[in-house]
């Protein structure tokens, strides 16, 4: 190996929703010296910037991972798109923004599992402290942090239409959905500011770039931890088919995010050994819990036809359409360019069993026959739902030492009986919405699965054929105390010094809700806690 080219206190593997939040606070004080290694590009290109351009990036390479799952058996073998941010910010630079925390049970549930110090009173100040919300500070919310909180812009008739509907339905009105309760029907706060994306290279690596102490490398991809013995020392990393490395004097910090994190260790030599041995790498420790429960949200969508020509169809349709929505935005930061993935929705317990919200029911103001692709021609919209905390568990493996070769992505969807039920039975609490009074003046038709598909056989033979992930991929490299877990409660690597993980990865399970907020929250803990530890 060639000599170590630079040596920094802290190395950061990713520079996405965590690893964005670490850069900053890692290197506030001015004492550390931090090298931040991000294998996509920098996030300067505009659809990075205006909220809609999610749709413009699903197939992106440039920007985004474009990952697919292997089979998936509970799912007609079909392989089901996994979209992750390659660029700085990570996927909060291309995700649908919306801004959900989760519920206080589940954060509460990660410390009923031994992880000591994630309690929900334990993480609200850190939420708090992140959040430049528009609605200014109370007992749940923060004022003046990095990341912009907005509400929406422009209340649409279709949202307005699906948040009454779901009241109709006997659902309770919901002004804030991280606050004192998730239940019930509103609209969605999102990652905005001003109209603009706040993602999380916007709210924390933009005020940290000029720091003389902060070195960020795009276009990096790491390839290895290095290690002495059980020590962390370092990284090695690709920029344009050069090897490099660097070294590490206090610890280096993956925050690859649930795909990438695991793959890193592997391909670094910590995994399971039957893997790493089929693949030639050194094996520096037995770790079968690297890679391993993999937890992601799916969702039932069903499509239907609008009776009025108000929809995102309908306004990128034409030339016409999409220079007056630009104009629109340019001059006011209003309009369609500001719509945010799901503009409202509904937290309902759809299982006879659940205590809590177990489903996630939201409206989206476009429709397309696949995800990412053509809009329908005519005017549409989506209903989603989610399944919030699904039981069944999957893995993350290497399919070569090589790191630029994708991983296999398992997330088992589906494989529990548990999952099935509330899954159908939360895609028929959506039908009802869209079938009440409020919003059946406004529907034509339907389209997909249609009038014809009524049993509960036939809506999860339905859902297995056209569902997939919300994006929310977590615990692969999860927190506990465990034989199997693989960081414990201040995220350290177990059986290692000077490494940690610090990402959706470490989360036990996945949140009830959409997860860039609580990622964003373990890299504000974690900051804090990485910070403490050095100072001893």
């Amino acid at each position: 190996m060639a000599e170590i080219e630079e040596s920094f206190d802290f190395i950061i593997v990713g520079a996405g929703s965590a690893g964005c939040v670490l850069a900053n606070r890692l290197t506030a004080s001015g004492e550390h010296r931090l090298l931040l290694l991000e294998a996509g590009p920098d996030s300067r290109h505009p659809w990075l910037h205006i909220p809609v351009g999610y749709g413009r990036l699903f197939t992106d390479r440039r920007f985004n991972w474009c990952y697919a799952t292997e089979p998936q058996p509970h799912c007609h073998d079909r392989q089901v798109i996994a979209p992750r941010g390659k660029v700085l910010g990570g996927s909060s630079a291309i995700n649908g923004l919306i801004y959900i925390r989760g519920q206080a049970a589940d954060f509460d549930h990660w410390r009923q599992l031994g992880n000591v110090g994630w309690s929900y009173e334990d993480v609200l100040p850190y939420f708090r402290k992140a959040e430049d919300n528009e609605r200014g500070a109370d007992a749940f919310h923060g004022a003046g942090g990095p990341l912009g909180v907005s509400d929406v812009r422009d209340r649409h008739p279709l949202a307005e239409a699906f948040s009454e509907a779901a009241q109709q339905c006997c659902y309770p009105n919901n002004d804030d959905f991280n606050g004192v309760t998730q239940e019930g029907a509103g609209f969605y706060q999102t990652t905005t500011r001003n109209g603009v994306r706040s993602s999380a290279a916007a709210a924390y690596l933009k005020p940290a770039r000029r720091r003389p102490n902060l070195r960020i490398v795009s276009d990096a991809l790491a390839t290895r931890v290095l290690f002495e013995g059980r020590r962390a020392t370092g990284a090695e990393f690709q920029v344009g088919g050069e090897t490099r490395w660097a070294r590490a004097a206090v610890e280096v910090i993956v925050a690859a995010g649930t795909f990438n994190s695991p793959q890193l260790l592997q391909c670094s030599g910590l995994g399971p050994a039957p893997l790493l041995q089929s693949f030639g790498i050194p094996i520096i420790a037995d770790m079968p819990g690297v890679g391993d429960g993999l937890n992601d949200h799916y969702a039932g969508r069903i499509m239907l036809r609008c009776k009025e020509p108000i929809t995102l169809n309908d306004a990128v349709r034409g030339w016409g359409g999409r220079i007056a929505e630009g104009l629109r935005y340019v001059i006011s930061r209003r309009g369609f360019l500001t719509v945010s993935a799901v503009t409202a929705g509904c937290f309902v317990r759809a299982h006879p069993a659940s205590a809590t919200p177990d489903s996630q029911c939201s409206i989206a103001l476009y429709s397309g026959d696949t995800i990412g692709g053509e809009l329908h021609p005519f005017p549409g919209v989506t209903g989603v739902c989610t399944l919030l905390r699904p039981e069944s568990r999957g893995y993350v493996r290497i399919k070569s030492a090589d790191p630029r070769q994708a991983p296999a992505i398992h997330p088992n969807y589906l494989a529990t009986e548990k999952d099935r039920e509330t899954i159908v039975a939360g895609t028929k609490v959506l039908r009802r919405i869209f079938r009440a009074p409020a919003m059946a003046r406004h529907i034509t038709e339907e389209i997909e699965p249609g009038d014809q598909c009524q049993r509960d056989d036939e809506l999860l033979d339905f859902i297995r054929r056209r569902g997939s992930t919300t994006y929310h991929p977590v615990g692969t490299c999860r927190m506990g105390q465990d034989a199997a877990a693989v960081t414990d409660e201040r995220l350290r690597v177990h059986g290692f010094a000077g490494l940690r993980v610090v990402d959706a990865s470490i989360m036990p399970a996945v949140v009830s809700g959409n997860t860039n907020a609580a990622t964003i929250m373990i890299g504000e803990k974690g900051a804090d806690m990485i910070l403490e530890d050095a100072s001893r």
